[in-house]
C-alpha cells in the first residue's frame, strides 16, 4: 500500500432522515456537497455518527452510493462496514466496495470483548476477504475492549491495513503508535478535541464529528497542524473548543443532527434509540456555534 493513503480531516457523516424516518436522499446530497466544496480531505459515511446501527443493509448501501456519486473521486469516501461477527463484517465489506468506496473503516469487535489475540485475528480474518484498504477503529466507550498499542503496531503489519482511527482519548497510547509504526500506517484521532495534540506528536490528521457542522475549520486545523503553523492551529482549536465540547453534551449524532437543523441543513431527525437533544443543552449548541461563525446570518 502506497504512503499515508489518508491524512487531513475526514467527517464521519450524519444521515439525514426526513421526519417520518426516511433516509433523506436530497438533504444528503446537498450536505455531501457542501461538506466537499468546503474543503473536506475524506469522506465516513455510515459509521457511529451515521446511525449505521439502525440503517438496513439497503439503506446503508445506498447512503455510501450517495456519497461516492456526489465526492466524483476528488476525495477517498471510508465507508463504515463493522460488526462483530467477521463474517457479517465481511459481506458489507463487499458491499461497500460495490457502491463504489475507496476505503473502509472496521470497529473493533463490540460486545463480544476479545482478548487482544482475538481483535488481531477478527481484523487478520477481513483483511484476507476483502481488497479495499482498511481503517482500524478503536472506541473502547463503545465496544467495551481497547485495542493496545502493541496490538495496533500488530495490525499495521498486515496487507490491507493502512490506518488507525484512534477514540481511546490515551494520548500515551497514541504516542507510542505514532513512534513504533511504519511509514505507511496512518495514525488518525478520533476525538475532536485530541486533533491537535495528536497531529503535533505526528498523527495525520482526524476523523470528526465536529466537522459536520464546521467542516472549513476542521479542514483547515488539520492543513495548518500539517504545515507545522501551530499558532494559527491553536486558534482555530480555540475558536472551535466550545463546539468541540458541545458537541458531545450527549451520545453522538444527538447534539451535531440538532446544530445541522439550526444551520438549516437538514431535520433533527433521529432513529430510535436515539432521541432529540435536550432542550436544556439547546442554548449550549447554538452559542458554541456563534462562536465558531457557523450560523447562518438569519438564525
Amino acid at each position: 500500500m502506497p504512503g499515508r493513503l489518508l491524512t487531513g480531516c475526514g467527517t464521519a457523516l450524519v444521515t439525514p432522515f426526513t421526519p417520518d424516518g426516511h433516509v433523506d436522499e436530497p438533504a444528503l446530497r446537498e450536505f455531501v456537497k457542501w461538506q466537499v466544496d468546503s474543503g473536506v480531505h475524506f469522506l465516513v459515511p455510515c459509521g457511529t455518527t451515521g446511525e449505521a446501527a439502525t440503517l438496513t443493509p439497503s439503506e446503508h448501501r445506498r447512503v455510501v452510493e450517495i456519497a461516492v456519486e456526489v465526492a466524483a473521486g476528488r476525495i477517498p469516501v471510508v465507508a463504515g462496514a463493522g460488526s462483530n461477527d467477521p463474517a457479517r463484517a465481511i459481506a458489507t465489506s463487499k458491499e461497500m466496495q460495490a457502491a463504489g468506496a475507496t476505503h473502509l473503516l472496521h470497529v473493533s469487535p463490540m460486545y463480544n470483548k476479545p482478548p487482544q489475540r482475538g481483535i488481531v485475528s477478527h481484523f487478520r480474518r477481513i483483511a484476507d476477504a476483502t481488497d479495499l484498504p482498511i481503517v482500524v477503529y478503536n472506541v473502547p466507550g463503545r465496544t467495551a475492549s481497547n485495542i493496545e498499542a502493541r496490538t495496533t503496531l500488530e495490525l499495521a503489519k498486515i496487507p490491507g491495513i493502512v490506518g488507525i482511527k484512534e477514540a481511546s482519548g490515551n494520548l500515551a497510547q497514541i504516542a507510542e503508535i505514532l513512534r513504533e509504526r511504519p511509514a505507511d500506517f496512518a495514525v488518525l484521532s478520533g476525538d475532536d478535541a485530541l486533533t491537535l495534540p495528536v497531529m503535533a506528536l505526528g498523527g495525520d490528521g482526524v476523523v470528526s464529528v465536529v466537522s459536520n457542522a464546521t467542516p472549513r475549520l476542521m479542514a483547515q486545523l488539520c492543513e495548518t497542524c500539517a504545515a507545522g503553523d501551530l499558532a494559527t492551529a491553536r486558534a482555530l482549536h480555540r475558536k472551535l473548543q466550545p463546539w468541540m465540547s458541545a458537541a458531545f453534551v450527549e451520545s453522538n449524532p444527538i447534539p451535531v443532527k440538532a446544530a445541522l437543523a439550526l444551520q438549516g441543513r437538514m431535520a433533527n431527525s433521529l432513529r430510535l434509540p436515539m432521541v432529540p437533544l435536550a432542550e436544556t443543552h439547546l442554548s449550549t449548541v447554538y452559542a458554541a456555534l456563534q462562536v465558531a461563525d457557523a450560523l447562518p446570518p438569519d438564525r
